[in-house]
């Protein structure tokens, strides 16, 4: 009889680990040999994580000759040292899948992006993505000539770009070609396409891509294909940086409050925590725990209800909280942790303390509930008010994003200053800061009943950086030169379409009121 003994473990509140471990011993001769140790200690778990890993490498089973005794072993125990099968999480959200590693290349040979003889992820695998080894170099070979003759001609504009506000003459035809193009394709799929489909999907179940051909445009579905090439080249530079190694694993997903959340990016987590694939956190305090026990036992004794520091702002159920790094140090830390799961460029983990943090929450009767936060060095020298901005997941696209910019200038008004978020700024921060920057701008043009419009004005009455709103100007096609001067451009049409979307949008409560601002800037920090 296999002999079990209790595992003692800790999560990040100091509670011990209930996860047990079997000690398993053969059962009869046949099954041991000289190689194989007698006996083998397989926790919960690794074993949950292989089952969810069998599903989704399926693509390799139905050729692949039958395991010996020792890679079944290693198979099920992937924290063993064994090289067979690693799993990863991939680094874009639209590929989070499980990823393996190819133990025969003329199985599934090839990658996705067409520059590498293997894969090691299932987001580089040609056969999951319904592609063989030589299409997959047949598109890589037309993407770069694609992408030389984009980098030609961005070469040739770059030079004197504003005194070229309007599209040339190739860019209008090119815009034409892709609205031609997206007005052609197929509203709804014919019964044949419908069938087809639905076969593809009984046959090969979550081991293959379903088929995206007539869903879109044939101009829409290239693009989305030159993303996942590119966000697998992407994950291939990372392990060979030895960033992702083919022995780590990454967390896929964390169970935060009543969500279960897909992570993006890795994290520096401590390993005993970051190979176990998914995560349980404290919604409140941020404390990172092994199991669900664990997290069950520290929500019945944990007394935080709302993130530590002053609350400086509240209008009905949002609420901000400003924290400091260096008096509540390890909830920082634990943000910025959790924070890295979802962002690319951040690099901030552990040195806190010279950072202010400005969470954002949204309450109900149970709590505080993390939406957002950013935060700002507490002297910068360049006058960055934004270090770091973050929306979590489960609050995109709700227009928070935008609230917790604006809070941001809205503090350096406060300040009397001047501010611009950090570079690099992520993808999704980028858009965002560049709508808010075009919001800011048409309503100052709409609410201008002057004659001449001066950059440094509107860079004191919004607080936004002067380069940030000559760049917005440029993109609006607003700012032109002339008789060797820049001249800003009152475009009435874009302040139209911002006033008709501002009307239909009506009253949001998804909006910063400078009044319910309960803040003074702190000094001496």
């Amino acid at each position: 009889m296999p002999r079990r003994r209790q595992m003692a473990g800790s999560g990040s509140d100091g509670t011990e680990d209930s996860d047990s471990s079997a000690e398993r011993e053969p059962t009869n001769s046949s099954e041991s040999d000289g190689n194989m140790p007698k006996r083998q200690r397989l926790t919960r778990a690794s074993t949950r994580l292989s089952q969810s890993s069998q599903g989704l490498s399926g693509h390799l089973q139905p050729q692949s000759p039958p395991l010996s005794r020792d890679l079944q072993l290693q198979h099920e125990m992937p924290y063993a040292g064994a090289p067979s099968f690693i799993h990863l999480n991939i680094l874009n959200r639209l590929f989070s899948v499980a990823c393996c590693y190819n133990i025969n290349l003329s199985i599934c040979p090839g990658h996705l992006t067409g520059k590498h003889e293997r894969h090691f992820a299932v987001s580089g695998c040609p056969l999951y993505h319904n592609l063989s080894a030589d299409e997959c170099k047949v598109k890589a070979t037309s993407r770069e000539k694609q992408e030389d003759d984009v980098k030609g001609q961005e070469e040739s504009t770059s030079r004197h770009a504003t005194r070229h506000q309007t599209p040339t003459s190739k860019q209008s035809r090119y815009k034409e070609q892709v609205v031609e193009m997206r007005k052609g394709r197929n509203s709804s799929l014919q019964k044949e396409q419908k069938e087809k489909h639905m076969e593809h999907r009984q046959t090969h179940s979550n081991t293959r891509e379903p088929l995206l051909e007539n869903i879109t445009s044939d101009y829409d579905l290239e693009l989305f294909r030159k993303a996942q090439a590119r966000a697998s080249e992407d994950l291939e530079k990372l392990r060979i940086q030895g960033q992702i190694t083919e022995g780590s694993n990454m967390i896929k997903t964390i169970l935060f409050g009543r969500y279960e959340l897909d992570t993006w990016y890795h994290s520096p987590y401590p390993e005993e925590y970051a190979r176990l694939g998914r995560l349980y956190v404290c919604e409140f305090c941020l404390k990172y725990m092994k199991s669900q026990t664990i997290l069950r036992r520290h929500m019945a004794k944990c007394v935080w209800k709302h993130p530590p520091g002053d609350e400086v702002y509240r209008k009905g159920t949002i609420s901000v909280f400003e924290v400091d790094g260096k008096k509540n140090k390890i909830y920082c830390q634990n943000l910025c942790l959790l924070a890295k799961l979802f962002l690319d460029h951040k690099t901030l983990y552990y040195d806190v303390e010279p950072f202010l943090f400005y969470v954002m929450t949204e309450a109900d009767n149970t709590g505080c509930h993390l939406v957002g936060y950013f935060s700002k060095e507490k002297n910068s020298f360049l006058n960055y008010n934004v270090s770091c901005i973050l929306t979590m997941p489960q609050y995109m696209r709700q227009g928070f994003g935008k609230m917790l910019i604006d809070f941001s200038y809205l503090l350096s008004k406060v300040e009397e200053k001047v501010g611009s978020p950090e570079r690099p700024l992520s993808d999704l921060g980028l858009i965002s800061y560049r709508s808010y920057w075009k919001e800011v701008l048409l309503r100052y043009m709409y609410n201008f009943q002057g004659k001449e419009i001066s950059i440094k004005e509107i860079s004191q009455e919004t607080a936004v950086n002067p380069v940030d709103i000559v760049s917005t100007l440029q993109s609006l096609q607003m700012l032109k030169y002339w008789k060797g001067k820049h001249l800003v451009l009152k475009r009435q049409d874009l302040i139209d379409e911002w006033k008709a979307k501002e009307i239909k949008r009506g009253n949001s409560n998804k909006t910063i009121d400078p009044s319910s601002l309960k803040w003074t800037p702190p000094k001496g920090t």
